[in-house]
């Protein structure tokens, strides 16, 4: 469709091929910024080592980790500016996506560069299991056509921004297809540029975003339409220690509206390790305020 084809067109030029120098492995990225920095999945550098860009064009320039961060895996690289301005995805708000809605995955499958593949929104607020061991949250699914290689391109709307990137299929199944939320990787790229790793308090929790019907809102006072449903609580962690269970709704934390773990870890990345918060958790209907002492999650 013409849809397809102005996405292609604007974000096309943006996605790169990203290989280790020793031939140990390949995947996408995009380049977000003009000036050189290139967003891509951790999992693509693997152990990392020298490793080049190659645009659409066939320049292939080295290419220099600026930071990593496993838990959502995301890595952001830099190339030197050849010479020129070069094209550029915007980041989009991942929380204005909806189930339905299309979307245009663009990589470099199987090593054949600048594959596009077209599909909708199939679900939101996935959580998935990341290389790192670690569950990334709030991830999109979708039902585009990807393949080992298209790691790390733009999941891109039909404004031609970048809404999500493409960070796993599930082996031996059709239509399954994940992505990072671009809203997520905004937070991620703004630490790693400025630190080179996301420094952020733990909670220890995995959860998903749910919807609240008007009534429950306006009973309990709830600033947002969702809140974060915990669906698994780390045994060792600071939220079983306060007593959080798995089935729990939180819609605050220190008083902020929680509506998604995005915002969770927004929080929580500005928050000091080893530091008390208050969590406003409903179990059964009923408010409660628990204190939860954060701990420094690993780097």
């Amino acid at each position: 469709s013409k849809i397809v084809t102005d996405v292609v067109d604007s974000a096309g030029p943006a996605v790169v091929a990203i290989r280790h120098r020793d031939g140990g492995g390949q995947g996408s990225g995009f380049i977000f910024s003009s000036d050189g920095y290139i967003v891509t999945n951790d999992h693509v550098l693997g152990e990392g080592g020298p490793m080049t860009v190659s645009l659409t064009d066939d320049t292939t320039l080295p290419a220099e980790v600026i930071g990593r961060d496993p838990p959502t895996d995301t890595a952001v690289l830099r190339i030197p500016a050849p010479g020129r301005a070069l094209p550029a995805v915007p980041l989009g708000d991942s929380g204005s996506l909806r189930v339905g809605q299309l979307v245009v995955a663009i990589g470099n499958p199987l090593g054949y560069a600048s594959s596009v593949s077209a599909g909708v929104v199939s679900a939101l607020g996935r959580s998935l299991r990341s290389q790192s061991g670690r569950l990334v949250d709030n991830v999109i699914q979708t039902d585009t056509a990807i393949n080992p290689g298209n790691s790390g391109g733009p999941l891109v709307n039909s404004a031609g921004e970048a809404v999500g990137m493409n960070t796993a299929i599930i082996s031996g199944t059709q239509g399954l297809a994940f992505a990072v939320p671009s809203n997520t990787i905004t937070f991620v790229v703004a630490q790693l540029l400025r630190t080179g790793r996301v420094r952020r308090a733990y909670f220890g929790i995995s959860g998903s975003s749910r919807p609240v019907v008007r009534k429950m809102q306006v009973a309990l006072g709830l600033k947002l339409p969702t809140l974060v449903q915990v669906v698994g609580v780390d045994p060792d962690g600071p939220a079983r220690r306060a007593g959080i269970q798995p089935g729990d709704l939180l819609c605050a934390v220190d008083g902020q509206p929680l509506g998604s773990m995005d915002d969770m870890y927004r929080i929580l990345s500005a928050k000091p390790p080893n530091t008390p918060i208050q969590v406003r958790v409903i179990r059964g209907l009923q408010p409660m305020e628990l204190a939860v002492r954060v701990e420094e999650d690993a780097p």
